[in-house]
């Protein structure tokens, strides 16, 4: 099919092709591109009488698009430092994280996971491990590094024995909250340096490609186009290479939320050999990268089976003890965007139109153009709309376990190792290989028989796309993921 029909296109249509008619990327025409659907349906209506699209459009890409951006590196690894709590916290948990009090002699003892901050005349309140309730308001009268431990004088009793009974090793909670000294008395000895933890993720090259005969591609179709500046050129499309575009846009999409890290020792890591292709790689050329998901499960908070307003509020409970940021994208699925719609639907005043909708300037309309509904509960806004993939039979909707993600809105201030300072960067987003000479964000070029820029043996026409990118998840613990049990 061949078109020779002169064409003006303005605006997001505006196309540049080539001088002559020449297969190449540079003057590809996606038909996937929605920008390019309106005129295609004008132009090219056999090619939509044709076929039928049974499954609608399967494409499921878009979510990153919607939450995050995209941003350039040049390393083989991201390595950020995101900052620890503030305040001074001890809090009893399993393993050699514990926190006990000798009752009789007022002298706490931190787990060797913990470096003790605590110092000479803090105030601090101690809490029973067990129940959570302020049991003791003390002074911390002494130190000792070399043994992780201090000593807690309680201000209302003699000794701990009487608010937290008997004992050697007493599971308990601290918590500094001050200082008190004496008149005349010394500055505080020591300083509480600023902690950070550092994270890293590397990107991945992820590829595919789409072939044929050199005798197929009497199917590829020409438009003749006039840019902007009324210079005329050509552009080819074809159906069976946009497919195989679309598919690959999912595919990177779904490598951000889907993908692990490689754990030393294991297979994919080890392998030495590609299949039966014969491309030999050497052992950790594969490394994996943290996606979405996995991220969220390591660093940040599980949710389970999340079915009414009171579930809810947990939720909402357990981010005021993280940084409580006010506004907040849910992606769900089909299941729980019901349950949402169900335990809002007595809310009225605080469903839909009592949003702010700050992430979309405020903007009402601008939201739900989007897919979006707002819902205010709390101090918090949170911005609802269906997630394609969670739904989708050959994605996550086929397996069931995960039914929605909630992601924080904004920036986050992180430290980066790279550049040597700090920034601000969206609490998601995606980095991907570039350099003066080479773009990886999304490669696309095409070789064979027919108009490629390299020959090979083979009549044949192969479109290649490329893309080498690796997903970065800040401040992890404001994020919830909500799963089926």
């Amino acid at each position: 099919m061949g078109f020779n029909t002169s064409l003006g296109l303005g605006g997001s249509y505006a196309l540049t092709g080539s001088p002559s008619q020449t297969v190449s990327d540079n003057n590809y025409l996606d038909l996937a591109n929605t920008a390019n659907q309106g005129w295609a349906q004008q132009y090219l209506p056999e090619l939509y009488e044709q076929e039928i699209e049974r499954y609608g459009n399967r494409t499921i890409n878009g979510f990153l698009a919607m939450v995050g951006a995209e941003m350039p590196m040049m390393s083989d690894q991201v390595v950020w430092s995101e900052q620890n709590r503030l305040h001074i916290a001890y809090k009893n948990k399993s393993g050699n994280e514990t926190a006990t009090v000798n009752s009789s002699t007022n002298v706490v003892t931190l787990g060797s996971d913990y470096t003790n901050s605590v110092r000479v005349g803090a105030q601090i309140i101690i809490t029973d491990s067990a129940t959570g309730l302020k049991t003791a308001v003390c002074r911390v009268s002494e130190t000792d590094a070399s043994a992780n431990t201090f000593k807690a004088l309680p201000y209302e009793t003699a000794d701990l024995s009487s608010v937290l009974g008997s004992g050697s090793s007493i599971g308990c909670n601290v918590f500094v909250f001050g200082s008190e000294f004496a008149k005349g008395s010394a500055s505080m000895v020591g300083e509480l340096k600023p902690t950070f933890t550092k994270f890293d993720n590397r990107p991945v090259i992820i590829k595919d490609h789409f072939k044929i005969s050199g005798s197929d591609t009497a199917q590829i179709g020409w438009v003749e186009t006039i840019d902007e500046s009324g210079q005329s050129g050509f552009s080819w499309y074809m159906k069976s290479a946009s497919e195989t575009r679309l598919r690959f846009e999912d595919y990177l999409e779904m490598t951000m939320i889907e993908a692990v890290k490689g754990v030393p020792g294991s297979s994919a890591i080890e392998n030495t050999a590609v299949a039966s292709g014969g491309l030999g790689i050497d052992a950790g050329d594969s490394f994996g990268t943290e996606g979405l998901f996995q991220a969220v499960e390591t660093r940040g908070n599980v949710f389970e089976d999340l079915a009414n307003l009171s579930d809810f509020d947990l939720v909402l409970k357990n981010l005021d003890k993280q940084g409580a940021i006010e506004e907040n994208i849910l992606y769900v699925n089909r299941d729980l965007a019901l349950t949402f719609d169900d335990m809002m639907a007595g809310l009225n005043a605080n469903y839909g139109g009592g949003a702010s909708f700050g992430v979309f300037e405020n903007s009402a309309d601008m939201a739900l153009n989007l897919g979006f509904s707002g819902l205010r509960r709390g101090s918090y806004d949170f911005y609802k709309s269906d997630w394609r993939y969670l739904n989708d039979a050959t994605g996550r909707g086929g397996f069931g376990d995960i039914s929605g993600i909630l992601i924080p809105a904004g920036v986050s201030s992180v430290y980066d190792e790279n550049l040597g300072r700090n920034i601000k960067r969206p609490f998601l987003h995606v980095r991907y290989r570039a350099s003066q000479t080479d773009d990886r964000r999304m490669k696309s070029w095409v070789t064979g028989s027919v108009g490629g820029a390299s020959y090979i043996g083979d009549d044949i026409m192969e479109v290649h796309y490329l893309s080498e990118r690796c997903l970065v998840v800040q401040a992890a613990n404001n994020f919830v993921l909500l799963k089926e049990s």
